[in-house]
Parts: structure tokens; C-alpha cells; sequence
């Protein structure tokens, strides 16, 4: 993902170091957003959620939190609850035998890499080329004595999506400080290339075609060895499986310092991996890049109102309403769930636009007594039955494996949206209401929200004639806002997210 689209939408960063980011960097990025926006406040660290049950009798949801701290158990309850772990989040070792509890080195996993891990002078085992395995084989390789790179599998490894791997000079970063146009310009136009990739992954369509003949022509010219040739560039089509930037990582792999072994690992002994062959190859650590458990079960477990587990739901395939939702788990979100367009183009736009949605449930629940919402199951079922027959005309379904298809070769693709991501956008800008379940707090009268008979322009001393306008869309509603404060929009003020901080101030 390059850099500049691994910003919130609304809040860029200026000093980047590199058109592709460090993990340190996009960690820094987060957490200057959280202190700038004073979100610590909401946030509890070393506090994981071991389980969560959804009461009928109360329609609240029953939180049970480990303090990893403090070595407690506790529960809260909500009145909605919101999964936002997201996909790529419990790391997974690979199922072999031996390498927990029998072999003799050091094991690492990329997801859990040690920041004081010292390769200086030995011997490296690495598992896996896929995202991971790409990045770290040409990092380490100059520092170590011998490096082996266990490949199971071909794949591509395409040139960074625009251009190669280059650092931003102090001149670079201060144009983008300086000049906000030109900084916007580059930030669109590196997200525009990321939308228009999604016409990669149509099968047989003339981008595919011509995206494949250059990304063998330069895997190839950087291999520049036909034997690796032979076993490292796959037949089937480029983006069947996550796209893999890959700077300077084919060229490493004829380092004299690097061998390549091809195969499927059976075992793992004392001193390393045993091939198919029964070759065994001794090395002093063991780096595992393989990946994350990517069958969007919950961490815990999760109770719905039905009285089932979701996981065991689940169990032979995740199936979800637009990435967001699952029927009979009510008042019950989730970010990048089922289906949510996680490699289809840029992706945090995609989860701003979850979040938006989720906003939009969310006020209505609060502010009209509902006491609960629900996916129907017809609408999902529906949804699924389409994004299954749309699957078939592009390049996932092909014969490779994927965790896009729960980690197989076959099956139904279960992690991307069908569609593009700026399709996504489009489908859950809008809530289909009659997607959803609604019940209303028993007690209450629906239409309680109607309150005063005064509308929002009233209560704010606003702009009492807003529909009055010299064209069609504005782009400021007055009815929100006083005229002032229309004012202050205009001069590059934020009124209506101050009021919201003040409200928050004062309900704290």
C-alpha cells in the first residue's frame, strides 16, 4: 500500500520518509492521529475480550474483558457492540510438525517480528513469499551468513503499484508542508491508481493481459536465471492472489548468500526443515511468514440471540451482509468482515465508509428508542447467492491458493467485495432499510423523537429561510448551522465537530 493511501482520507501526512512506509512509521501515523483527536481517553490498552453474549431478556450485550495487567476478569455490558479487529489480526504458523516443540533454534513470526532480533553472521531459515516473506528476505539478506528461503509455491511479485521504491528528500517534504494543492494532487493521483487496478482482476480483459506480459517480462529480467524462472512465476492470472510489491527481492534471490528451496516442508527436526526429498537443512532461526488465521472468526467467543457461537456458524464458510453485519447477531457491527473489499483497491477509505454507515444505524438507535436492529437473512442470502455468481468473472477463482478463498485453491471467495472499491463506496452509502430488522423499546411511542415541534435551525438560532438558495446543492446546510458559524466554515473552521467535542466534554 503506498504511503500517501495509508492516511485517513480527511488527514494527511506530510513528512513521510518513503513513497512506501515502514510499520514504525504507519504505528507513528496512528498514534499522532489518536493523540491529535484526544481519543486515549476511550481507549483501554492490554485489555482483551475473551467472550460476549448478547442478553434477549435485557437486548444488551454482556462483555467479558481480561485486564492483562492486572491479571483480572470483569464484564460490562452495551447496548451495541462493535467488532473493528478487522481481517489480518491473529498470526498463524504453518501446521508442521515439529516446529514448535522439537526444533532447536529460534522461531519468529513476521506479524511478532522482535525489533532486537540480531542476524548479524547466521544462519536463516524463511518460510513463506507471500506480502511478508517478499519484504524481509531483501532486508536481511546482506547481514546474514547464509540465508534459505522455503517457497511452497509460484507467485508474482509485481513492481510497487506506480513506481518503484523511492525516499521522499527534506525538499520533497516540504513542498508537501507548504503547497497543500500539490501535496492533494499526489495523493489523488496515487489513489487513483489504486482504483484503476481493479480492472486487473476481470479475467481475460485487456488490462490483465497486458499487466501479465510486463510483470513476466520484469520477473524474468530480475531473476535473470531460468531455473528460478521455472519454479517462481506462476500460469495462472496476475492478482489471483494478494498483489506482492516486491522491491529488490527477485535480484536477491541470486545472492550468493541466498539459496532457494522449492517444495512442500513435511517436518521440522532439531535443526531445521525436512523436505519432501528428506533433505534436511539446519539453520540457527527460523522466520515464519505465513500469514494470519483469515476465516474471520471472532478472537472469542461470540453468543448471538439465537444462542449460538458464531464460529461454529462459520465453520465451513464466513457469510456476511456487506461486510458489516451477520443476522441473528443483533445490534452487532463489524469492520472488514465477509466480503468487504479488502484487496480491491485502496482500502482505509473503505473502512471510513463501514464507519459512516455504522453512524447512520447508530443515531437512529439513539435517537428513536430502538431497542434493537437485525440483519434480515433473506437479504443476506441474496447478497451472497450474487457475490458468488459475480466471483466467476474474475481472476480469485482461478486455481491458486489464496486466503481471499480461506487459504485453499478452490472454494468461494469469501474476503474481497465483488466490485471495485469506489463500487463499495456506492453500495453502503446509502442504508437499505429494508435490509433490517427494527424494534423499538417497548413503552415507548416511535415518534417520541418528533420532541418540541421545533426543528434543529429553531434550536440553534440558525438560518431560519435555508431552503431558500440562488442554486441547487450548497455546500452548507444551514439548517445545521447559525450563520456565523457558516461563516466560520467558510474561513476554514470546523463549528459543528467543535460542538461535538464540547458536547463529549460535557457528558464526561
Amino acid at each position: 500500500m503506498p504511503a500517501h493511501c495509508y492516511t485517513f482520507s480527511f488527514e494527511p501526512k506530510t513528512d513521510w520518509n518513503a513513497n512506501y512506509a515502514s510499520s514504525k512509521e504507519i504505528h507513528q501515523y496512528f498514534k499522532d492521529f489518536t493523540a491529535k483527536y484526544r481519543l486515549q481517553r476511550f481507549i483501554n490498552l492490554n485489555h482483551k475480550v475473551v467472550g460476549a453474549s448478547w442478553s434477549v431478556d435485557r437486548g444488551e450485550w454482556d462483555v467479558t474483558v481480561e485486564d492483562l495487567v492486572q491479571g483480572r476478569v470483569f464484564k460490562v455490558s452495551c447496548h451495541c457492540l462493535i467488532n473493528a479487529t478487522g481481517i489480518l489480526n491473529v498470526w498463524r504458523y504453518p501446521p508442521i510438525s515439529g516446529l514448535l516443540d522439537k526444533y532447536q533454534g529460534k522461531v519468529v513470526h513476521s506479524a511478532a517480528y522482535p525489533e532486537d532480533l540480531d542476524l548479524t553472521g547466521k544462519v536463516v531459515g524463511l518460510i513463506g513469499n507471500g506480502s511478508s516473506g517478499i519484504q524481509i528476505l531483501p532486508a536481511i539478506a546482506p547481514n546474514v551468513s547464509q540465508l534459505k528461503t522455503f517457497i511452497r509455491e509460484a507467485t508474482w511479485v509485481s513492481p510497487p503499484t506506480g513506481d518503484e521504491y523511492r525516499t521522499y528528500s527534506d525538499a520533497d517534504k516540504t513542498r508537501f508542508a507548504t503547497d497543500p494543492e500539490f501535496h492533494l494532487q499526489v495523493r489523488k493521483q496515487t489513489e487513483e491508481s489504486m482504483n484503476r487496478q481493479f480492472r486487473l482482476f476481470q479475467r481475460l480483459s485487456d488490462h490483465q493481459n497486458q499487466v501479465r506480459d510486463y510483470m513476466l517480462g520484469e520477473m524474468k529480467r530480475k531473476l535473470n536465471n531460468p531455473e528460478l524462472e521455472k519454479v517462481l512465476i506462476p500460469e495462472w492470472s496476475v492478482g489471483c492472489r494478494r498483489l506482492t510489491p516486491g522491491p529488490n527481492y527477485l535480484e536477491s534471490l541470486s545472492r550468493d548468500n541466498v539459496e532457494v528451496i522449492f517444495g512442500e516442508i513435511i517436518s521440522i527436526s532439531e535443526k531445521g526443515p525436512i523436505m519432501e526429498d528428506g533433505s534436511e537443512h539446519p539453520v540457527e532461526v527460523l522466520i515464519c511468514a505465513t500469514g494470519f488465521d483469515t476465516t474471520f472468526k471472532p478472537r472469542f467467543p461470540l453468543i448471538g440471540n439465537d444462542g449460538q457461537e458464531l464460529a461454529s456458524k462459520w465453520k465451513d464458510e464466513p457469510e456476511a451482509y456487506l461486510g458489516i453485519a451477520v443476522p441473528e447477531y443483533q445490534n452487532y457491527f463489524m469492520l472488514l468482515g465477509p466480503n468487504c473489499p479488502a484487496g480491491n483497491g485502496p482500502l482505509l477509505v473503505a473502512v471510513e465508509a463501514q464507519v459512516d454507515y455504522v453512524v447512520k444505524m447508530l443515531s437512529r438507535f439513539q435517537k428513536e428508542n430502538w431497542r434493537s436492529f437485525e440483519v434480515k437473512s433473506g437479504p443476506t442470502r441474496d447478497f451472497n447467492d450474487w457475490k458468488n455468481e459475480y466471483m466467476d468473472l474474475t481472476v480469485w477463482t482461478e486455481d491458486c491458493r489464496s486466503w481471499y478463498k480461506k487459504g485453499s485453491a478452490a472454494g468461494h471467495v469469501v474476503a474481497l467485495w465483488p466490485g471495485s472499491t469506489l463500487h463499495y463506496l456506492e453500495a453502503v452509502r446509502d442504508v437499505r432499510w429494508e435490509d433490517w430488522e427494527i424494534k423499538h423499546q417497548p413503552g415507548h411511542n416511535r415518534w417520541e423523537f418528533l420532541g418540541n415541534g421545533h426543528s434543529s435551525a429553531e434550536a440553534r438560532t440558525g438560518d431560519m429561510a435555508y431552503y431558500i438558495r440562488q442554486f441547487d446543492n450548497e455546500p452548507v446546510d444551514p439548517c445545521l448551522v447559525s450563520t456565523s458559524q457558516t461563516e466560520e466554515a467558510k474561513n476554514g473552521h470546523d463549528p459543528v465537530n467543535g460542538m461535538f467535542a464540547q458536547h463529549i466534554e460535557a457528558r464526561l
